[in-house]
């Protein structure tokens, strides 16, 4: 083995064991980023001032919508991966859509899924859609950040092979080709992680929540150029490889998040903020 390759941590898949409960790394990724989200969340609901006055909705009311939120990520999740990544092979074996402990999850699928959630919970509760979402994405990377760690201490979703004189290449144990490949993992857990969160956290500080959609398209757009970003890194699911024109299917489908998320920012842009009330004279 070249002396510059880094070996590879040899993590225990099992984060805790408590008797016979034992809570995988991808699972603790899950449950801390949903807890996380949700204290950061209600942070920022508290201050009024990033709002230009009370925030739209209220502490109890994100309190329940993290039920909702969590059933939109593991749902959509699920399905995305089933439709996008792995058809053919559930479609032979129905019954292992169900066993999510052995891994497999979209994020495409599961923001689908946390559209679904936002405008259902929104609608029931007389919230606004828009500043819900914003809500929503202001805190997603935290779990995004967890959620690629995850994928690293796991040795999955390992990047394409690199020159052995790359310092950071590394030779993931479950991979069979034994080959010197970018930690990709870690790549996209800095840029659709720290980075996003960062660029999210610093909008809201200069005043994005007092415009509706605002935050929600920033996240889309800067998401959507971070994943096709980290796809060049990354190596293509195996069951699909390259697709049109080298393209990968993380590459496709956040494609059209650009557009979309273009298009929410352009329409906070000239909606504006809202005005504040003016006192009685």
């Amino acid at each position: 083995m070249p002396f510059l390759l880094i070996d590879f941590p040899a993590f225990k898949p099992i984060a805790l064991e408590i008797g016979p409960f034992a809570i995988r790394w991808y699972a603790l990724a899950y449950i801390c980023g949903i807890v996380f989200g949700w204290l950061y969340a209600r942070s920022l609901l508290k201050k009024e001032r990033l709002w230009g006055g009370p925030a739209p909705m209220s502490l109890v009311q994100i309190d329940d919508f993290i039920l909702w939120v969590t059933l939109g990520i593991i749902l959509g999740g699920r399905t995305g991966y089933v439709l996008f990544y792995n058809l053919p092979f559930f479609i032979d074996y129905p019954a292992a859509i169900f066993r999510l402990w052995e891994g497999g999850m979209s994020f495409h699928g599961g923001f689908l899924g946390c559209v679904v959630a936002v405008m259902w919970f929104a609608y029931r509760n007389n919230i606004p859609i828009l500043s819900l979402g914003d809500i929503t994405t202001a805190v997603a990377p935290v779990g995004l950040l967890l959620g690629r760690i995850a994928n690293f201490i796991n040795g999955e979703l390992w990047g394409r092979a690199t020159d052995a004189s790359l310092p950071w290449a590394m030779i993931f144990p479950n991979d069979p080709t034994q080959l010197p490949r970018h930690p990709s993992q870690l790549y996209q857990a800095g840029m659709e992680g720290i980075l996003l969160f960062t660029v999210l956290a610093i909008m809201i500080r200069c005043g994005a929540l007092k415009r509706p959609g605002m935050i929600l398209g920033a996240f889309i757009l800067v998401y959507g150029l971070a994943r096709i970003a980290g796809e060049h890194f990354r190596e293509p699911d195996p069951q699909l490889g390259f697709l049109w024109g080298g393209l990968t299917m993380g590459m496709l489908l956040s494609i059209p998040m650009l557009i979309v998320g273009g298009v929410l920012i352009v329409l906070a842009v000239r909606r504006g903020a809202p005005k504040p009330l003016e006192a009685n004279s």
